[in-house]
């Protein structure tokens, strides 16, 4: 679940008094301005024509005076124009906020879906800070992966977002690690699929698995299906905290440690552990912390522990990890971007 490329560190400009340094780290009104107009659709009304602001109005089921002054206050922030009086234009930011793919600006800051969701979580931090576990339930009612099972839309959502993340990490782990070594592959928490179905097509002499919850496990079902792999590929529902299916020779835990605190992270790996056996091994893949998206310039980490109780991790992290699972190093791969490939043994 990585947003990193939207938690970058706030910049001040050198020069500001700390008062005005202190109003740039605790603006809520700009964030909620922004997402309000999300939520209204403005910029994909704008972008097809309705730019007057009392046709936007009446599109957006909104008092024209009060659209009014949030487009106004977003213009002064360069998300809006205000090119004549009363009509209205995007600026390349306002052009962001059209994305409702998976991944998209749009989708993330509309107020009515997942995004914010996991964005309201922050006001669990104080419970996050006090017990060093996730806030999500405090904020919300129910923890994290229990509202992705409560709400379609949000596992929707959720899952087309690990899509999108897996279309950038899934070809280099493909060509990376040395799959023509492997004959069954598990994907532990393979989420819709991305990364299997990605692995299998560019090597076709390769049978796999997947196992996650009921709800990706038939998404990654159709997955496989429409791209010709239901023959060697498939998907079972399993529990990564229960008994995985056994025999395979390699395991592979693909940016799911970070979702989880370290007790429960070393009961995943023991799980994988006890199926991969003496003859077997475990496939870490994780993004690694790089500049600037290390722990204390980007928001990631702190989000991982609100929403997840989980952490951002380096290489030694989860080398310590796997030893507490009985599992020991044996080779590593670097792709891009922090991209890092951690093949480990079960421990003689």
């Amino acid at each position: 679940m990585e947003l990193k490329d939207a938690l970058m560190a706030i910049d001040l400009p050198a020069g500001l008094d700390a008062a005005t340094r202190l109003d740039r780290l605790t603006d809520l009104a700009t964030p909620f301005a922004v997402r309000t107009a999300v939520t209204l659709r403005v910029p994909d009304r704008i972008a097809a024509g309705v730019t007057r602001l009392d046709e936007l109005a009446v599109a957006c089921d909104a008092d024209p005076a009060a659209l009014g002054r949030l487009l106004r206050y977003l213009v002064h922030r360069d998300v809006f124009v205000e090119v004549a009086p009363d009509v209205f234009a995007l600026t390349d930011v306002g052009e962001l906020l059209r994305d409702r793919s998976g991944g998209g600006h749009g989708a993330h800051l509309d107020l009515g879906g997942l995004g914010a969701r996991m964005d309201l979580a922050w006001a669990g931090l104080p419970h996050a800070v006090r017990t060093g576990g996730p806030g999500y339930r405090a904020v919300h009612g129910r923890d994290f992966w229990a509202d992705l099972d409560a709400h379609p839309d949000h596992r929707a959502y959720f899952d087309a977002l690990m899509l999108s993340q897996q279309r950038i990490t899934a070809p280099e782990v493909a060509t990376l690690y040395p799959w023509s070594e492997v004959r069954h592959v598990v994907d532990v928490a393979g989420g819709a699929g991305g990364l299997l179905r990605e692995v299998a097509s560019r090597h076709p002499r390769l049978r796999g698995t997947l196992v996650d919850r009921p709800e990706p496990v038939a998404t990654a079902a159709r997955t496989f299906a429409e791209h010709g792999l239901a023959d060697r590929v498939e998907a079972v529902v399993g529990d990564f905290f229960a008994a995985l299916p056994a025999g395979a020779d390699v395991y592979v835990v693909s940016r799911a440690l970070t979702d989880w605190s370290d007790d429960h992270a070393v009961r995943i790996l023991r799980r994988c552990a006890a199926a991969a056996g003496s003859a077997g091994r475990v496939l870490v893949v994780e993004v690694l912390p790089t500049e600037p998206y290390v722990p204390h310039l980007s928001a990631y980490d702190l989000q991982m522990l609100v929403l997840v109780g989980g952490r951002e991790r380096g290489v030694a992290d989860n080398v310590a990890l796997a030893a507490a699972a009985g599992l020991t190093p044996l080779r590593t791969w670097h792709g891009t971007g922090g991209l890092t490939l951690m093949e480990f043994g079960v421990a003689g």
